[in-house]
């Protein structure tokens, strides 16, 4: 990551309350042909969630702590910042001296944007603020929220808008919190209703939604330069798994995620058409 600062630009993608199983199996299925072709392996990789609700796991990501390789440590960490006896962090680790990560790239010259999507993020009131806080620019509108069904598509535009009015000798940190998969999210399943409510299948079907619009999203980033994107789910939630719903709680389906990092090179063919 030392060579990648100051380099590239950089995009961090949490897909919102993302299981490991669903984005798994539509990966094997075939059902995600825009995220597929850029997963290392053509896979996610299984990791364990830093927190069990969004609050919590993403004041872990910024603060260096990306959700954990789910095999025995230690790992060593992509970003952290400095501090003394820190056995996860090596000579590859980015290491910044501010208390997360947005200031310390900004600290290394990146203009840092937060393009926010669940509750957290949305600015409304003090809590809703600290999140978005952490970044010199920040957009949260109802339509990139949860109960928007058109919510990731108003959230890629925004991103276009943001990477094209950038000068383009500037670096830029993006991060977009995906709130499609987050309840209530039954109405991307065609036939479903809001009296059935959520289900694994209407998570399914968000997580499809995604992948049909996020290629315009990965040409946008790369049309500059490089681009490193880390792209993940900051916990998952459940759906009745032993008898538990939603997240908050200690449940596999809750701790177990989908991660991957990889480059997006300007020089790479366009995305499949939808």
């Amino acid at each position: 990551m030392n060579e990648v600062i100051g380099r590239d630009d950089l995009l961090l993608l949490t897909l919102d309350t993302l299981r490991h199983d669903v984005a798994a199996e539509l990966v094997a299925e075939g059902g995600l042909p825009h995220l597929a072709r850029h997963l290392p392996g053509g896979a996610w990789e299984r990791r364990h969630a830093p927190g069990n609700f969004t609050y919590a796991a993403h004041q872990a990501i910024f603060a260096g702590f990306l959700p954990t390789p789910a095999r025995p440590g230690p790992h060593a960490r992509l970003f952290a910042a400095r501090f003394a006896g820190s056995e996860t962090t090596e000579h590859r680790t980015y290491v910044f001296d501010t208390p997360d990560l947005p200031s310390g790239l900004a600290a290394a010259g990146y203009h840092t944007v937060c393009i926010g999507g669940v509750g957290f993020f949305n600015k409304q009131g003090a809590l809703g603020g600290v999140l978005p806080g952490l970044f010199q620019e920040s957009h949260w509108e109802p339509e990139f929220g949860v109960t928007s069904a058109t919510s990731f598509e108003a959230q890629v535009a925004r991103a276009e808008q943001i990477v094209a009015a950038l000068p383009r000798d500037r670096r830029l940190f993006l991060f977009v919190n995906v709130s499609a998969l987050h309840q209530p999210n039954w109405f991307h399943l065609p036939g479903a209703t809001r009296e059935a409510g959520d289900t694994r299948a209407t998570h399914r079907a968000a997580l499809a939604y995604v992948d049909r619009h996020i290629g315009r999203l990965f040409e946008a980033m790369r049309s500059r330069r490089r681009c490193f994107a880390i792209v993940c789910s900051d916990h998952g939630t459940a759906y009745g798994e032993d008898g538990y719903t939603g997240h908050r709680l200690g449940h596999p389906s809750v701790w177990t995620v989908p991660y991957a990092h990889f480059f997006l090179d300007p020089a790479e063919p366009s995305e499949p058409s939808v």
